[in-house]
Parts: C-alpha cells; sequence; structure tokens
C-alpha cells in the first residue's frame, strides 16, 4: 500500500509539471476481462417425425426439402409419413396424442364456434387446441414471414397462433378458352345475362358452355360459388343471418339464387357433365369441345399438364347483373404447418419450420405445389397467378369455411344448392327446394334453442 501511495503522489507531481520533478515511471496497461463470445447452439440431433397428406407436387417437394435439411443437419434424420388428406385429421389426431410425431401438415382453422352459434360440433383443430396437442408458436420468428391475414385467419386461436398457413385456393371461378371466345366473336361475360348469352351463342353452334366434375357431385357447387357470393358477398353476415333467422331460404333473394342455380345446372353444363369425374373434367375443357370449366384454381397445374392447344383465362363466376358484384374471388385458405406441443425434438421441429419458411424455400414450394402464396413477397408465376392477380385484393374465405350448423339438420339445410336441380339433383321447382331447405335448417336450429 505504501509503494501505492508514493506512486500516485509522484504522478501527481509529475502532472504539475514542476521543474525538478521526476519522470513518473510508466504506468502498465489496464486490463480488462475477456469478454465471453456467445454460445453456439449444440447442434441439432435425433429425429423429425413429419406427417402430411397426399399431393404428388407437394410429396416430391417434400421429399427434396428433407433431404436438403438434413445434409445441413447431420445429426437429423427425418422420418416422413404420406396419408390421404381424408385420413389426414384422424391420422394427426392418433398420433399427437401417442406422442410420436413432432410436426405434422394441417388444414386451415376454418368453421369457427362463433358466440352465436349453439349445439354445435367445435372443428377438429379446435379439439387439438384445447386438449393442450399444439404448440404455441406466436413467438417464433418464422411466423413473421407470412402474411399478417393468413396468420390471423388460418392459424389463430383465443389469441394465440398454433399454425401458419401454406397458401390459398380460389373456388368462384370459370376457366375460359380464349381462343374459342375470339373465334366466336364472344365477350368475356362480367355479369349473369352475359354469361347466359355466351352459353347460348356456344350452343348454337354446337359447342358445350361449360362442363364440371358432375359424377363426384361436389364441383358443381363449387363451380357456380360466385353465384352464392355475388348475392351474399358478406359470407359471415350470411353465416350469422341464416343462424338468426333474418335470411331465409325463403325469402325472394334465394328464390332468385335459386332459379339461377337451375339455369346453370340444366341449361349452361354441357350434356353429359352429370357422368364427368372431378379429375376428368380438366380433359374435357382441354379437349377444346367446350367453351369454360367451372372450378376451382387446383384445376391449373392439371389443364397446362394436358398441354392445350388454346389460351385459357380465369375469371370469378359472374352471378349478379350489377358487374361490380362479380369482382370477388372466393376461396379458403389450404394446408399448413402445426408442431406437436409434447414434440421431444423441438429444437429440431421449429428449425424445420424455419427452413421451410425462408423466403427461398417458401418460393420453392410455390413454384412446385402452385397455392396463391401467404408469404407477402412470393409470386405465384404461372399462367394461373397472371390470370388471378387482379382479383387477390379482394379475395374472400367463403360460406363453406364459416359456416358451422347446428345438429339435427336436414340434408338440405346448407345453401351448396347447385347441384339440386335436375340432372344433378332431385329438384325441379326452385320454390319446392327452397321450402325443404328452410324446413331442415330450422329442425337443427329448434333444436338448438
Amino acid at each position: 500500500m505504501r509503494k501505492l501511495l508514493v506512486g500516485v503522489l509522484a504522478l501527481v507531481v509529475a502532472a504539475c509539471g514542476g521543474p525538478s520533478a521526476t519522470p513518473a515511471p510508466t504506468a502498465a496497461p489496464a486490463t480488462t476481462a475477456p469478454t465471453e463470445a456467445p454460445a453456439t447452439p449444440a447442434p441439432l440431433s435425433g429425429t423429425v417425425r413429419v406427417l402430411i397428406h397426399q399431393n404428388p407436387p407437394f410429396v416430391d417437394f417434400m421429399t427434396t426439402f428433407n433431404s436438403k435439411f438434413e445434409a445441413a443437419h447431420p445429426g437429423v434424420k427425418v422420418d416422413m409419413e404420406v396419408v390421404n388428406a381424408n385420413d389426414l385429421a384422424a391420422k394427426a389426431q392418433t398420433r399427437l396424442t401417442a406422442q410420436d410425431v413432432d410436426v405434422i401438415d394441417i388444414f386451415a382453422f376454418d368453421k369457427a364456434v362463433q358466440p352465436f352459434m349453439k349445439n354445435v360440433e367445435a372443428p377438429g383443430w379446435q379439439k387439438l387446441i384445447e386438449a393442450g396437442l399444439l404448440m404455441d408458436i406466436t413467438d417464433q420468428a418464422f411466423v413473421k414471414n407470412y402474411d399478417p391475414a393468413s396468420v390471423a385467419d388460418a392459424g389463430s386461436f383465443d389469441g394465440k397462433v398454433y399454425a401458419v398457413n401454406l397458401g390459398r385456393v380460389g373456388y368462384s371461378g370459370l376457366y375460359y378458352n380464349k381462343d374459342l371466345f375470339a373465334a366466336n366473336g364472344v365477350a368475356v361475360p362480367t355479369t349473369w345475362t352475359e354469361l347466359v348469352a355466351a352459353c347460348a351463342t356456344f350452343k348454337a353452334k354446337n359447342i358445350g358452355c361449360m362442363t364440371a366434375g358432375g359424377k363426384d357431385g361436389w364441383p358443381i357447387f363449387v363451380g357456380a360459388y360466385g353465384l352464392l357470393g355475388s348475392a351474399f358477398p358478406d359470407q359471415a353476415a350470411l353465416v350469422q343471418g341464416l343462424w338468426d333467422g333474418s335470411i331465409k331460404y325463403t325469402d325472394p333473394a334465394w328464390l332468385d339464387l335459386l332459379n339461377k342455380y337451375q339455369v346453370y345446372d340444366r341449361d349452361m353444363m354441357e350434356a353429359g357433365a352429370s357422368g364427368v369425374a372431378a379429375d376428368a373434367a380438366p380433359g374435357r375443357f382441354v379437349s377444346g369441345e367446350v367453351a369454360m370449366q367451372a372450378g376451382g384454381t387446383w384445376y391449373a397445374a392439371a389443364i397446362d399438364s394436358l398441354k392445350p392447344t388454346f389460351q385459357w383465362g380465369y375469371i370469378p363466376f359472374p352471378g349478379s347483373d350489377n358487374a361490380a358484384d362479380n369482382t370477388f374471388m372466393f376461396g379458403k385458405y389450404d394446408q399448413g404447418w402445426a408442431i406437436a406441443n409434447d414434440s421431444t425434438n423441438k429444437d429440431a421441429a421449429v428449425a424445420y419450420l424455419s427452413e421451410f419458411s425462408d423466403p427461398a424455400n417458401y418460393q420453392a414450394f410455390v413454384d412446385a405445389v402452385g397455392p396463391i402464396p401467404t408469404q407477402p413477397n412470393a409470386k405465384l408465376s404461372s399462367n394461373l397467378g397472371t390470370e388471378i392477380a387482379p382479383y387477390l385484393a379482394t379475395f374472400k374465405i367463403g360460406f363453406e369455411n364459416l359456416w358451422n350448423g347446428p345438429k339435427g339438420t336436414g340434408q338440405y339445410a346448407t345453401p351448396m344448392f347447385a347441384n339440386l336441380f335436375k340432372p344433378f339433383g332431385p329438384f325441379e321447382d326452385p320454390a319446392a327446394a327452397a321450402a325443404q331447405a328452410q324446413a331442415d335448417l330450422q329442425a337443427g336450429l329448434d333444436a338448438a334453442k
């Protein structure tokens, strides 16, 4: 201590600059404690167990992605199971309950139970969350790569995020043969009356107006979704109105709609459409024997794979005589990703979805599978992407993905009425169809009281 005091006094004298001051000895440079390097994350290891649904382009893409993920993480093995789309929900439930899966392919969170709904079945995804089987991914960085609307509409529940959705599909459109329209002097229809006139022109020249997979039933309804959407553009309000009785199937607006459905079934569909399977409809369209195909955006890849000799377009189905009512594209969010809450390899599962969600990898997914993107900077560069671009700003979730009806309703309780009329259904009288539909719905509403 004494030596330290002498050194300090010497420094003070030197600082004063007196002539007799003796230069102070040079002090040793101060040392600082070494800074600790950031901890390096431990290498990933173990198995990532993945469950997806059968969709050939998606399966092919995931097979390639899995190989790249394993190469980037030599300690990790990806074990992927592929099941039919109809079996995905049940299989996911089984494997999540058994705690033997880490990442699941899950369809969008639709048919959510609303406060005004009573005596309804909660959707499967909600049951999984309420059972504690899905991981809360709200704070995961990769969620921010997706547009907020898709996160809110298709992967969130009770203020938390449980899934990211990978794409949307439109199902209220018409594919049309541009060359056939031009050759016959037919303008692209923007109203119902123009569509009726276009069909009359084609039929007069022995050209089928339109086709769809009538053998499977549902493509007929999906193809005419624009009729429902043009009459009731606020689909959520339609759901609530049917529940609270402010909208009834016997209302004049519904009778007008049912009359249009009958024209669509009876006069617009080509003869024999009731025998065309869903996956055969693109072939009918590509043959050039029909001017239009009613159906969803998922048919575009099949149409292109058949190498049509003409240029095709895609427009919203014009169901109203007010053209402004026909500018919306109705559809749904499709598949997504979720992580098992009981995953035994959560670090690897999070890394798996983080790398899939990297914009470059996600763009590769879009290029391979062809959904309408849910990442804001991704582009659908196909012909379909060009055709639907003008309608993306008005994309709306359709009725079937919002409706959750009461238990105890009859067969015709939901307004998927495009296939009610002959040759696709039993009815010939729109008023009779409306009365039956309202009676079937009312049975469930009365039971829910």
